[in-house]
């Protein structure tokens, strides 16, 4: 092989390694280009810190400036401040839950295009495998993006996945429950070394008392 020949190989080696490696980045961008949600320690029944990733995909230059989020009835919500933002929630009185929380940006605020914001929301999590928070996302040019599709049973990902989060452990309750169960309340082990206590001193008063008769 000459050497001309072998830098040609080298050549048509590298653009097709780019060429790949660009195709790569093309089509993995919308695996994570989505509204999404996290939390650390997400237990069934147990307290959460909610984090919803937003980015702006906007194409023509406009805001994110109001993020949405259904909630599935939870009982125990707040939601953290948030500069430049408003929050609201929208509550059920006769259920005493919390249906949805909306954050709206002030004049002039809002996610620009190319960046994300995180949006943090404290919950009591619900007892299941997984929970789905469907969001809409609303643009300043009037744009309505709804995240709310779910994953076919095939796993192919839609083009707008409904933010889920998986769920593990046991339920935190019934771990509580089984661990109250399994150890002796406090304050009654308390009495019987209390009560232990005053019945040695008496032994020893006693036996104080019957040597100095003696």
């Amino acid at each position: 092989m000459t050497h001309n020949s072998y830098s040609t190989r080298i050549r048509r080696v590298a653009m097709a390694t780019a060429a790949l490696a660009a195709l790569t980045v093309v089509t993995a961008a919308p695996a994570w280009a989505h509204v999404h949600v996290e939390a650390d320690h997400a237990q069934p029944g147990s307290e959460a810190i909610l984090t919803f990733n937003v980015p702006n995909e906007s194409e023509k230059g406009a805001a994110t400036t109001e993020l949405s989020v259904s909630l599935p009835n939870l009982t125990s919500v707040s939601t953290q401040q948030m500069p430049g933002w408003t929050v609201r929630l929208d509550r059920d009185a006769a259920a005493g839950t919390v249906k949805t929380v909306t954050w709206t940006a002030a004049s002039g605020a809002g996610v620009p295009p190319d960046q994300f914001a995180l949006f943090r929301v404290e919950v009591l999590l619900p007892k299941a495998d997984s929970v789905s928070f469907p969001a809409t996302q609303t643009y300043s040019d009037g744009t309505v993006v709804k995240w709310d599709q779910p994953t076919p049973a095939s796993g192919t990902e839609p083009e707008y996945p409904v933010p889920t989060l998986a769920l593990s452990g046991e339920p935190a309750d019934e771990h509580h429950a089984m661990t109250a169960e399994s150890s002796p309340p406090a304050d009654s082990t308390a009495r019987w070394l209390a009560a232990g206590g005053i019945a040695i001193g008496v032994v020893a008063v006693a036996l104080a008392v019957m040597r100095r008769r003696a």
